[in-house]
This record gives C-alpha cells, sequence and structure tokens, in this order.
C-alpha cells in the first residue's frame, strides 16, 4: 500500500530536536528525508548523551528513517551540493541560527524564483521573518528557555519552586507545528502549483499551548497556582501515597464522582456532605485539609487496593509509572505499539506513531551513522569516484 508521502523529497538542514522531530514524521510517512550533518561529528544531539546502546537518546528519537549527508557549508564546493539537492527537493526544512540560511541562498525569497514549487520551513526560537523580526530574533533559544519566556515555569512545579517539563515539550511543540503546516502546504501545492515559506517560532507554538493558563489569568486575573503533580484548579486531582510506599494517580471531574469517592473509596459517606468539601471550589480552597483525610484512609491501604477500590467507583486513576514501566506497558504491548529500527549499534525498540490510517504501514526506518549516505547521495546527483574523492580531501563532505 502506498504511503501519503511516498515521492516527496525533504532536504533538512537540521540540528539538535524541533526540525528533526517533524522531519522524522515526515520519514514515516514515506518522504525521503536527506539530512544534511556537519563534517566529523554530524548533529550535535549525537553526543548529548550514550544512554540507547551506546547512542544519543535524543538522536534515536528523532532521526529514523534518514539519509545523513555530511557538508561544510562554509565551501563552495558544498554550497553547489546544496543547489543540486535543493533542485531536486519539494521541502527545504532548517533550524539553524536565524539569518543563517538566508546568508547561504537558502531563503524561501532567494530560492522561490528557480523552485517555485519548493516549500521552505524555517524554524526557530522567535520567529525569523524580515518583516517582522521583534526585538527577540537573534536571541538563544533553547528548550527550557522558551519554557521559561513563554511562562510554562510559572504555572509549573511545587509552591516552592518552578520546574521545568521532563521532556522537550518547546521543541516538540515547534516540530509539531512545523509537521502540520509542511502537510498543510504539500496540500495547499496540490492545489495551486505553488510552494510556500512556513515560519515557526518556538516561542508562539509553546505559547499556544499555554492557552488554558492565559486565558486563567486574563486581564490581570491570578494565574494557575504551581501544584506540583497535582491539578492546579480541581481537587483532588493528582498524586497520593499508598500504605505500601507507591503512589496512586486519581482525578475527579464533578461533584457526582465526589460522592461516589466518599462512599466507595474513603468510605465515608458523611464527608460528601461536609460543607468545607461540597463544591470543587471549596475542595480546592480546603485541599490541605481534605488531603489529611484522604492519605489517612490510604495509608492503610495498598496501591492495588485504593486501584480496585477506585475502579469499582468508576473514579478515574493511573499508576505513577517510570520508564521501565512504559516500555513494558500492557496497552502497548496489547496493542502491538512497539517494534523495532536499525541503527549502527544494532536493533532498538521503538514505539510505532500514533494515530496513523490503518491501510499502510509506517515506514520505521534505521538511525544513519554520520554520513552514512554521502557517497551514494553525491553519485545519484552526478558527482564521479574522483569528484567525490577530491571533495572529501578538501574536507567538503
Amino acid at each position: 500500500m502506498p504511503r501519503p508521502l511516498d515521492g516527496v523529497t525533504v532536504l533538512a538542514l537540521e540540528h539538535v530536536i524541533a526540525a528533526p522531530f517533524a522531519t522524522r514524521q515526515l520519514a514515516d510517512l514515506g518522504a525521503r528525508v536527506i539530512k544534511i550533518e556537519r563534517t566529523g561529528d554530524g548533529d550535535q544531539a549525537r553526543g548529548y548523551d550514550r544512554r540507547a546502546r551506546g547512542l544519543s537518546s535524543h538522536f534515536v528519537w528523532t532521526n529514523r528513517g534518514k539519509e545523513s549527508l555530511t557538508l561544510d557549508l562554509k565551501q563552495p564546493a558544498a554550497q553547489q551540493v546544496m543547489q543540486r539537492l535543493v533542485a531536486r527537493a519539494d521541502v527545504l526544512v532548517q533550524n539553524l541560527a536565524p539569518g543563517a540560511a538566508a546568508r547561504m541562498g537558502m531563503s524561501h525569497e532567494a530560492l522561490k524564483a528557480q523552485h517555485p514549487r519548493l516549500i521552505v520551513c524555517d524554524i526557530s526560537g522567535y520567529g525569523d521573518d524580515p518583516a517582522r523580526p521583534g526585538p527577540m530574533r537573534d536571541k538563544k533559544a533553547y528548550d527550557l528557555l522558551i519554557q521559561s519566556e513563554a511562562g510554562f515555569l510559572s504555572v509549573t512545579g511545587s509552591a516552592e519552586a518552578p520546574a521545568k517539563a521532563g521532556a522537550s515539550i518547546a521543541d516538540i511543540a515547534a516540530g509539531m507545528y512545523a509537521y502540520s503546516s509542511i502537510l498543510a502546504a504539500l496540500l495547499q501545492r496540490a492545489r495551486t502549483g505553488q510552494g510556500c515559506r512556513i515560519d515557526v517560532s518556538m516561542l508562539e507554538a509553546m505559547a499556544e499551548w499555554m492557552s488554558f493558563p492565559l486565558y486563567y489569568a486574563l486581564d490581570g486575573a491570578a494565574p494557575p497556582p504551581r501544584a506540583g503533580a497535582a491539578h492546579a484548579t480541581i481537587y483532588p486531582y493528582g498524586p497520593f501515597p499508598t500504605g505500601d510506599g507507591k503512589t496512586v494517580m486519581l482525578g475527579l471531574q464533578n461533584d457526582r464522582e465526589w460522592q461516589r469517592f466518599c462512599e466507595q473509596v474513603l468510605q465515608q459517606p458523611a464527608l460528601a456532605r461536609d460543607a468545607r468539601f461540597d463544591t470543587n471550589p471549596k475542595r480546592v480552597e480546603a485541599r490541605e485539609a481534605l488531603r489529611t483525610v484522604i492519605d489517612g484512609v490510604f495509608a492503610t491501604l495498598s496501591a492495588a487496593q485504593v486501584i480496585e477500590r477506585l475502579e469499582a467507583a468508576q473514579i478515574a486513576n493511573a499508576r505513577l509509572n517510570g520508564m521501565a514501566d512504559v516500555w513494558a506497558h500492557e496497552q502497548l504491548h496489547a496493542r502491538g505499539r512497539l517494534t523495532e529500527v536499525a541503527s549502527p549499534v544494532g536493533p532498538l525498540p521503538a514505539l510505532r506513531p500514533p494515530g496513523l490510517p490503518e491501510d499502510f504501514e509506517p515506514v520505521m526506518g534505521a538511525i544513519p551513522a554520520v554520513g552514512q549516505h554521502t557517497e551514494a547521495i553525491l553519485a545519484e546527483l552526478g558527482y564521479g569516484t574522483d569528484e567525490i574523492a577530491a571533495l572529501r580531501a578538501d574536507g567538503a563532505i
């Protein structure tokens, strides 16, 4: 069965997370993704750690299914290779420093006359639109810094200290909007025959994800308080310790569930009518007093017993799983969501992409070694053996 992006070529001037995450998803859908890496060590994300059986966990996550071509783009000979690649590409994705791609002649403005069907997606921290650069265009932007700038840290963590998300959510947000915008641009091109420019900002992507707390604090109102792993505006909703040293997550959504929680889980029916707790705003206001009651009951029960009561009362709940628990998660295995991908160190486990149509298989291609496909791609572009050797001798590849 053909895949949605079979025949689409994506040229990726990318590094670290946001752009690689976007293009990996395009590769999953069948696109040919040619990843341009620096000569020598390649994408700096390759060196972040060695936790994935000797490979970088970040790189393994965001780079399956790609071809790796090393180029020193400061050299004219390497720039000529890029020009040949652009002529064959449908999409160019880049997340270099603001203005860097334009200085190499890789902006949409510079390319659109000769390549009118080309889609150019620029990903940056604060936006890279020459017409509307904003005062922070050239500011360095890393994931944690964007989490902070977008207000995420102000509503995340404990009352005593803010906390970052454990995953690179600002990069993920930007990568997801780049991915969906590229798909939309391909659909638009199918109708109009014209490419376009896409300008994705990490700050703007993260600000969109912050819409709930933004509206909650509209017109100068107080923002949601930092509440650790608990919900800031619903209670009880969050983690509770049990008598066997484990933790159970639970969440109540309405007063009917509150009544069942009191009757069947806490086994204190009168508590449902306690004037301190009979509405959610009151429970939020008196959360410390209510937590004392809940902790007292749960201290006499194991996590399994608490979950059994919650299930019987139809109260939403979850285990506080670690990474090993997720790799072994019975629901993921039952639904066939885990598979393997090839890599320079052998097969590695991988999660299948969520939500794809059932009538085709995602590519789930190999994770490339640095420059693994350089000679093959250059040969495809018409470079002979001697020319490739000369490029390598000059350090251009």
